[in-house]
């Protein structure tokens, strides 16, 4: 496969306003809106097999390898006049526009695509609410420590053994 720049006067793919990516084409690279990037773009490698997603936050770059098997497959989404096949992920942050179009027989035979090449199943987009909160590994903070585990706590409510009005033998030096 050739490679494909700005010198060689190809477009790269999803640089017009309707993104059409080629699923038969793969690997392919091209640019992503992300409002949450360093200029609001990040670069997306598409490969058979996996996904390589770059971008800055905060002026620290970073690459972030998902597998494809990883996603939870192709979903439709239908927004006004324009439908948007995508890659969805269980996190919002790593889904990828594959194709955005307003023409309903290109989009649907591109979602089977899609699917076929991916080897990932067909959804379809409801309202989903976002992932679960991952657990924190200081949930249990309140616990005793480890080493405190093995000893017998003591009782505040019973105090310790006082024995008042009895003669006590102090040994002196």
């Amino acid at each position: 496969m050739r490679r494909q720049t700005a010198i060689s006067g190809i477009n790269p793919a999803g640089s017009s306003r309707a993104l059409r990516l080629d699923p038969l084409s793969l690997p392919v690279s091209f640019d992503a809106h992300d409002i949450r990037a360093d200029g609001g773009v990040r670069q997306i490698e598409l490969h058979r097999e996996r996904v390589v997603l770059r971008r800055a936050l905060h002026g620290m770059r970073m690459a972030v390898n998902v597998r494809v098997s990883d996603f939870l497959g192709i979903a439709l989404r239908t927004d006004d006049e324009v439908q948007v096949l995508a890659l969805v992920h269980r996190d919002p942050s790593l889904t990828i526009p594959l194709c955005v179009t307003s023409d309903g027989e290109e989009i649907a035979t591109a979602w089977q695509l899609w699917s076929d090449i991916l080897k990932l199943p067909l959804l379809a987009e409801k309202a989903r609410e976002p992932a679960p909160r991952r657990r924190r590994h200081n949930a249990i903070r309140i616990r005793r420590p480890k080493f405190l585990m093995r000893r017998r706590g003591g009782n505040l409510l019973n105090p310790v053994n006082v024995h008042r009005g009895e003669r006590e033998i102090i040994a002196r030096d």
